[in-house]
């Protein structure tokens, strides 16, 4: 995974983890649910990067 990839992993995170907190903070379910589902999804992408990279060497 290049360090492009990366860096674009952790600002999808950042912005999922944002979005569930401003659901929280304004009681908005909707947003709640969205932003831990779309971190879950985000968590799943990330070990696979790195199973990409460790086949390479």
């Amino acid at each position: 995974m290049s360090l492009r990839w990366e860096i674009d992993n952790k600002v999808q995170a950042l912005k999922r983890w944002a979005r569930q907190r401003l659901g929280r903070a304004t009681g908005n379910q909707r947003h709640q649910v969205a932003g831990k589902t779309d971190r879950a999804v985000g968590n799943l992408k990330q070990p696979g990067g790195k199973v990409q990279d460790a086949s390479k060497h």
